[in-house]
């Protein structure tokens, strides 16, 4: 069975680069090509929705020169996928604090979302500059004393989208790092020791078959 909404924490580049002799700049370059190669294996499988976790608040705490790099990676990145948006008929967003981001990822994170905002095929969520913890406290703030949970629902960086089905960890860690902290309480979660950037379409096959022999409850 196929997860409507998939989400990917992608973890393990760095370990990788140092096992095969290479630099953390390379291994962030594979892993930004993985994700293009399992974004169009998703697609083709009848993910709806596909949530990767790009940055989070406390990679801002990395180097200046490893950020510096990954910023030119996403803003190369957001080029690409845009078109390949366009022409797949996908809808891309960017989740996070985008606030944070310079003014010129700021602008093409704008246009890319304004290109695709009306393609119905499926929707890209790129979470960048993105905490758990952040969202919550943006979505109590802009619900003005209404703290339901329908209105923190819809005033979430996701607001109007489905939890997700199923969580994926690469790179050998158990735990969500702050990774859609509201929405994955009933999430199915899988965790691998295979690093990202050797993360293969075999392995996406085997989590979507793990997840297909679990029972959600729930809680009922």
């Amino acid at each position: 069975m196929t997860p409507y909404h998939l989400a990917i924490i992608i973890d393990g580049n760095r370990r990788w680069a140092k096992e095969k002799g290479l630099s953390s700049f390379e291994g962030h370059k594979a892993g930004f090509d993985n994700l293009e190669t399992m974004g169009d294996y998703c697609l083709d499988k009848g993910v709806k929705i596909l949530t990767v976790y790009c940055f989070s608040i406390e990679n801002w705490k990395r180097s200046e020169a490893e950020v510096a790099y990954l910023m030119k990676i996403l803003e190369v990145g957001l080029d690409k996928y845009t078109k390949k948006c366009v022409k797949d008929n996908v809808k891309l967003l960017v989740i996070g604090q985008k606030e944070r981001l310079s003014m010129s990822l700021q602008e093409k994170i704008r246009k890319s979302e304004e290109i695709t905002k009306d393609n119905k095929r499926a929707i890209l969520n790129l979470a960048i500059s993105y905490g758990g913890r952040a969202e919550i406290i943006e979505a109590v703030r802009k619900t003005k004393g209404e703290a339901t949970v329908e209105a923190i629902n819809g005033n979430l960086w996701t607001a109007g989208q489905p939890d997700p089905d199923l969580i994926i960890r690469t790179g050998g860690e158990r735990r969500l790092s702050g990774f859609l902290t509201w929405q994955s309480i009933y999430s199915e979660l899988y965790f691998t020791d295979t690093y990202w950037p050797a993360f293969t379409t075999q392995d996406l096959d085997l989590a979507f078959e793990d997840f297909s022999n679990r029972q959600r409850r729930f809680g009922k």
